[in-house]
């Protein structure tokens, strides 16, 4: 009995990678025209049956589900990815875990890995909604899932907290404690899905409490603990008065208590602070934070039964909205 040739051996052929002969056979982007019909060539030559292929491919499982992630520099992540991890493993699936860099730069190439290891979903934390991105994830006909993000336009399933109705919340804390001038240390204005909904949050809870808002009390450095201690120390330079802080997550919440402990200011004696997200940081701080929960962990649990049914199932996967909560610890002074 003769085999029937494989993908592989188009790929072997052609002198191409297996990724490539998949992307042409599934009309992706990513080579030349000259490699097309060098592929296309070497199908016809050996007599590749390109639709049973592509069809048995579909149909076969690897039990194997992909991840891709910004750079892993918050807490926020390793809570997400706990949740993905045990979930998968109770369920039968492997999981491949794929650092995109800052603004989703090595995208196209984990996507080429997620073809050669024919991964049967793939899970999406945080990427910005670039169109580029967007349509380069989607076009590989895998299905997706999100998290902590969302494609407008596009029918992907998501799972998320509401970033402006909980930022509204965090401020409104600080205000209820009695809190009138109230500074912002935030991520980027220009991070559509995290940083501007929370400072959007942070203006609206102010204005409906006809607190005055002031631009100077406002920073925007970015998510991380560094960017926190810059935020902080501008901030403090302004020499401006402000009681408390809302931080956008918890890593700029430690940083902004690291800069106050090294200038001799006590929290929540002298400054109160509220962080996001209840990361383990917001534990193992001194003093210990108060900030707004984001079920983390439950979220990248949440994410592997949604990518799983989207697997096995041709119904509809339906988003989801998270609900979230203030944990109340040690940062938050009533005045």
């Amino acid at each position: 009995m003769i085999n029937k040739p494989t993908i592989k051996d188009v790929a072997k052929k052609s002198n191409v990678s297996v990724a490539t002969v998949s992307r042409i056979l599934n009309d992706l982007e990513g080579y030349s025209e000259e490699t097309r019909k060098k592929v296309m060539q070497v199908i016809n030559e050996i007599g590749y049956q390109r639709n049973d292929i592509a069809r048995n491919l579909k149909m076969k499982s690897t039990h194997t589900i992909g991840v891709l992630l910004p750079k892993v520099s918050t807490n926020f992540y390793i809570e997400i990815l706990s949740g993905i991890e045990d979930a998968a493993h109770i369920n039968g699936y492997s999981v491949i875990i794929c650092n995109v860099g800052d603004n989703g730069k090595r995208t196209e190439e984990y996507i080429k890995v997620m073809i050669e290891r024919q991964v049967d979903g793939i899970i999406v934390c945080s990427l910005p909604p670039e169109k580029s991105l967007i349509e380069k994830i989607i076009g590989v006909n895998i299905p997706v899932v999100l998290i902590s993000t969302l494609y407008e336009g596009y029918s992907v399933p998501y799972i998320k907290v509401d970033d402006y109705k909980a930022s509204y919340a965090a401020v409104e804390y600080l205000i209820k404690n009695g809190h009138k001038k109230i500074a912002m240390l935030g991520g980027k204005k220009s991070d559509l899905i995290a940083g501007l909904p929370r400072l959007e949050g942070f203006v609206r809870a102010l204005e409906d409490n006809k607190l005055e808002i002031r631009k100077n009390l406002i920073k925007h450095n970015g998510f991380s603990f560094k960017d926190g201690i810059t935020s902080m120390e501008e901030l403090l330079k302004k020499k401006e008065k402000f009681t408390a802080i809302f931080a956008a997550c918890d890593d700029i919440a430690v940083g902004a208590l690291s800069v106050a402990h090294k200038r001799g200011l006590k929290v929540p004696d002298d400054i109160s602070i509220i962080g996001y997200d209840n990361t383990q940081a917001a534990e193992m701080c001194y003093p210990a934070l108060t900030t707004l929960a984001q079920p983390l962990y439950e979220m990248g649990q949440k994410s592997v039964k949604m990518i799983i049914e989207k697997i096995t199932s041709s119904a509809e996967v339906k988003s989801v909205i998270m609900p979230f909560k203030i944990v109340e610890r040690d940062t938050v002074k009533n005045i």
